[in-house]
């Protein structure tokens, strides 16, 4: 018989200054280590999901890794962010070929513990962020002003029926990308649609 495992408290948001005991370094040297290549996919994901939670203003408690969504809103929006990139951190012979997947997923339910059986659309609005930057020489994925947004309601991306789209999909589906500025904007419009 398994027994009941207690929920985990609630991660509180680090300044970076903890100490790692016993190591002689602090929170900020793991994360630099750990998040400085901004042109892994790791990292970038992140970083795409941080701006558009810093556009959301929904920055205030930290970032659950196995959420049913990346970014939840104060008044309830679930967002999904997809990021991609022409550049990685390996060496390529030509820029990479942008697609954004995972667009529907099984969530766990812990519950029942276990996985839903199908896989679903499981955020209310979709922000697919392109870092756009063509060249290593130029590539500066802390500049806003280099990355790209386009927003999709749930509605409009179930409707390809798809797990994956390609850059020029979406495109097509969102039309013009919006700027960073107004992408808060944008997500509540597409929320509300």
């Amino acid at each position: 018989m398994i027994s009941e495992v207690p929920r985990p408290p609630q991660a509180t948001t680090l300044s970076g200054d903890e100490p790692l005991a016993g190591v002689g370094c602090t929170v900020r040297d793991f994360w630099a280590w750990s998040l400085s290549d901004l042109r892994s996919n790791t990292a970038r994901s992140k970083l795409a999901e941080f701006l558009v939670s810093r556009a959301l203003d929904a920055t205030g408690f930290p970032h659950v890794e196995w959420d049913s969504c990346d970014v939840r809103t104060t008044d309830g929006i679930a967002v999904e962010v997809k990021a991609g990139a022409y550049l990685q951190t390996w060496e390529q012979r030509t820029l990479s070929a942008v697609s954004f997947g995972g667009l529907r997923a099984r969530t766990w339910s812990p519950q029942e513990r276990r996985y839903t059986p199908s896989s679903t659309y499981n955020a209310d609005v979709y922000v697919f962020a392109l870092m756009h930057a063509s060249d290593h020489g130029s590539y500066a994925a802390l500049d806003v002003a280099q990355w790209s947004f386009w927003v999709l309601s749930q509605a409009h991306v179930a409707a390809t029926g798809q797990s994956s789209l390609g850059l020029n999909r979406v495109k097509a589906l969102a039309g013009e990308p919006i700027p960073y500025g107004l992408l808060a904007a944008g997500i509540r419009a597409a929320a509300s649609a």
